[in-house]
């Protein structure tokens, strides 16, 4: 549990309007509905790493903003705060997600826009068993499977509440901190080098998106819905 010392000063340093959305998402089930309502931070103006109160400010949030809002949120509520960071090939992007526990089962709160990789319930029985959970569906958009480790749960309350719940500059070095811990590979290298590719069905699922990227034309968006609806 996030001791009480810990919860007093994050507490203090927020706004009333901060206070009431954090009291009311008092549990992971509902800042997961937080999470999902927040249109996607497509970093139009830049890479962003977003303290807790500039997602809030902005109402836009990718998986990093989204994961260190959700983060604050459990510590407020005097729950542990950790972080997973799932770590895929170069060529594709890392996911961050929050775990959290209840009656001893590991469970994972996740913003992302696509249909895959996120909300877990608390059903697994450790955060390994969790991780691989996501195994299967993170891929390239060829189908080749990416994920090649997940790190040790991080919790974020190794640092003091104001160098992150309120910042106003890109946490860049939180994610550099998250990114230097300990990590453990999905599985040894001969079994990730026999991973089928995922097949043409499955790979529908990586096109449905929550929120449509505006950097992207009308028509391919309208492809898409064509494809889901054959589904």
């Amino acid at each position: 549990m996030t001791s009480p010392s810990y919860r007093k000063a994050l507490r203090a340093l927020l706004t009333p309007a901060e206070h009431r959305v954090f009291a009311r998402l008092d549990t992971p089930q509902k800042i997961q509905t937080y999470l999902d309502r927040l249109p996607a931070n497509f970093e139009l103006d830049g890479d962003t790493i977003m303290s807790p109160r500039r997602t809030l400010r902005t109402q836009l949030a990718h998986c990093a903003d989204g994961s260190l809002l959700a983060a604050a949120v459990l510590a407020f509520h005097g729950r542990e705060a950790w972080l997973m960071d799932l770590r895929s090939l170069p060529s594709d992007f890392d996911h961050i997600v929050v775990l959290f526990k209840e009656r001893g089962l590991w469970g994972a709160i996740s913003k992302t826009n696509h249909a895959i990789l996120r909300w877990r319930d608390p059903i697994y029985r450790s955060y390994r068993e969790l991780a691989m959970s996501y195994a299967h569906e993170y891929c390239l958009p060829g189908g080749k499977k990416s994920l090649l480790s997940y790190s040790r749960p991080f919790s974020v309350t190794r640092f003091a509440p104001k160098r992150w719940v309120i910042e106003e500059e890109e946490l860049y070095w939180l994610m550099d901190a998250l990114d230097e811990w300990p990590h453990i590979p999905v599985a040894p290298p001969a079994a990730m080098r026999n991973r089928r590719r995922m097949s043409k069905v499955e790979l529908l699922s990586q096109e449905v998106v929550e929120w449509p990227d505006p950097r992207k034309p009308k028509i391919k968006k309208k492809r898409v819905a064509k494809k889901a609806a054959r589904a």
